[in-house]
């Protein structure tokens, strides 16, 4: 799963700022699976946050997403994802 070397254009994180997360909270070693594994989870949920805080500046009829619709956003996917695990 690594792409050392290359350029994905399928991806918006670079993994070498994943990694530091890792070392930070401890890690004295990182898989490449592992670090590309978290960047897909990251970009899924960016993505679905994105798309809901467009919305939900559409909604308010603004053609700027702001802090509150990303809030807004995150928000209302946490109740989502709460509900779905019931």
């Amino acid at each position: 799963m690594s792409d050392r070397g290359q350029k994905s254009r399928d991806h918006e994180l670079p993994l070498a700022p994943l990694r530091r997360i890792f070392r930070s909270q401890g890690a004295d070693r990182v898989s490449d699976d592992a670090v590309a594994l978290l960047r897909e989870y990251l970009e899924k949920v960016a993505r679905e946050i994105a798309l809901e805080a467009v919305e939900a500046s559409r909604h308010a009829n603004r053609k700027t997403v702001t802090d509150e619709d990303v809030k807004f956003a995150i928000s209302r996917l946490q109740r989502t994802y709460m509900l779905q695990s019931l």
